[in-house]
């Protein structure tokens, strides 16, 4: 079994890749590869996508990688191999990206990302540190994980859904902010499983042995 961590220069992977070791080591899960190879993609059994910073930019550099999108998107939509996209990795799951300019996402998951509003001028945007989940609709990679447990956000867009069903789970910031975004063999979390502690590292391990 090879799970593969997307590389395409949107961040440091070296803790995600620590945590999704970790785990895999723990679960029998087998090897866990950093690569920007998409040859690496075509042959994993399952697919991590990262993203830290803005939607334009992360959209960009996943295209610039020759091939690299493309073998994301053959393994997803054609081979159904289940796919995890983390922060910027999920919002672009969605339609549309509405950060700094209109920018296509995957469309994967129907919806847009747009600016964090709270209702209270009180809280800061980004949304940052923790927050506790709400489990809207039940899914295998959040078996364990309970409405109350909580996870580390770092983000100023959320993604707003317009199938509500594929809404996981959200947090509230003065509004609903969709934490957790799935479909098919399709998941996203809006927070940083590997900075998560507990919460993180068992969605980690539920995608590891998640049979879709």
């Amino acid at each position: 079994m090879l799970t593969v961590l997307v590389d395409y220069d949107s961040g440091n992977l070296h803790s995600a890749a620590k945590a999704f070791q970790r785990m895999a080591d723990e679960t029998g899960a087998g090897e866990v590869l950093v690569s920007p190879h998409p040859e690496d993609v075509a042959r994993a059994d399952r697919i991590v996508l990262p993203g830290d910073g803005a939607f334009p930019h992360c959209r960009r550099a996943l295209s610039l990688q020759a091939g690299l999108f493309e073998a994301v998107d053959e393994a997803v939509t054609r081979r159904a191999v289940p796919f995890l996209g983390i922060c910027v990795g999920m919002q672009m799951l969605a339609t549309w990206g509405r950060e700094y300019e209109d920018t296509k996402g995957f469309g994967w998951i129907g919806g847009e990302v747009t600016r964090i509003t709270p209702a209270d001028p009180a809280l800061k945007v980004p949304h940052m540190g923790w927050n506790d989940l709400v489990i809207d609709t039940p899914h295998p990679v959040l078996a364990g994980i309970e409405t109350g447990d909580h996870a580390y956000f770092v983000h100023s867009f959320a993604m707003k859904v317009d199938t509500p069903a594929e809404r996981l789970a959200h947090v509230d910031y003065a509004g609903d902010i969709t934490a957790i975004v799935g479909r098919d063999t399709i998941i996203g979390a809006q927070f940083h499983p590997e900075k998560s502690q507990a919460t993180g590292l068992r969605l980690i391990a539920n995608f590891l042995s998640w049979k879709p």
